[in-house]
């Protein structure tokens, strides 16, 4: 669900929208340097190393804290670049969370939020790793119980521009706020929606596909959509039928989730 209720003094929008994770996530190594350099062992089409979320995150907790180490940073990407799917954001959110354990400058939770808001809106969400209904920019989170069904995402062959979607005049900007209660009996409209389906076709089409097998999404601006199937092999059937769709569509399979995979596995390492 996402919500545009207006347009802010500084430009940016006032949302209303509801996050939740899923089980597939790409993968953040980290190792400690001695020489207080930041380096990026991975290579990104399209993200030059001084524009990634990941060694801008980095920098940003060094400055911060003031510490003297430096880090090696190393993606594996699996989510898609522009799929509206959170992975810059939440690659970013693993650093701060995983630099600061590993350089032991003993952040906690909401600073590092605060932290994670200046390199973007959706970080936050990702620090605190549980699924939240968001307000403000994004940024003003309440924990909420979701059913954690499965997904079939589908990941078209096109990268969403997010800002060309927000400055889009066709958007609805005015949207009267719901709440909580509105959103669980089944309001769940996106406001990006219309724009979205009309400045990107293939999305448009990958949206009309999924209409025939459940009830299609989209990912916050997209590009990727999606639906919700109660079991798993509902889900992989699903799948299965893409073989059979127009323009060559990508999707997987995924679990709904309230806690970020991130969250385990800090825990995992102990305190």
């Amino acid at each position: 669900m996402l919500r545009v209720l207006g347009r802010r003094p500084d430009g940016y929008h006032r949302l209303q929208t509801v996050f939740q994770f899923i089980d597939r996530c790409d993968q953040v190594h980290l190792a400690v340097r001695p020489d207080g350099r930041i380096e990026r062992r991975s290579d990104i089409p399209g993200v030059p190393a001084e524009a990634d979320l990941t060694v801008r995150a980095a920098r940003l907790l060094q400055v911060h804290t003031g510490c003297g180490l430096g880090a090696d940073i190393r993606v594996d990407k699996r989510l898609p670049l522009g799929g509206g799917l959170g992975g810059g954001s939440s690659d970013a959110a693993t650093v701060l969370v995983g630099l600061n354990r590993l350089w032991g400058t003993g952040l906690g939770t909401d600073a590092l939020a605060g932290l994670g808001l200046k390199l973007g809106a959706d970080v936050p969400v990702f620090v605190r790793g549980l699924a939240a209904w968001g307000e403000g920019v994004g940024e003003e989170l309440h924990d909420c119980d979701l059913p954690q069904p499965w997904y079939l995402v589908l990941t078209p062959s096109v990268g969403v521009s997010t800002a060309a979607v927000f400055a889009d005049p066709a958007l609805t900007r005015d949207s009267p706020p719901i709440t909580m209660r509105d959103f669980a009996r089944g309001d769940a409209r996106n406001d990006c929606l219309p724009v979205v389906r009309q400045r990107y076709p293939q999305v448009a089409a990958a949206l009309d596909w999924l209409a025939g097998r459940g009830e299609a999404r989209l990912t916050g601006t997209g590009g990727c959509v999606f639906a919700a199937f109660a079991g798993r092999d509902a889900a992989l059937a699903a799948l299965a039928a893409l073989d059979g769709a127009p323009g060559g569509l990508g999707g997987f399979v995924a679990r709904g989730l309230n806690r970020s995979p991130l969250l385990d596995r800090v825990n995992a390492e102990g305190a």
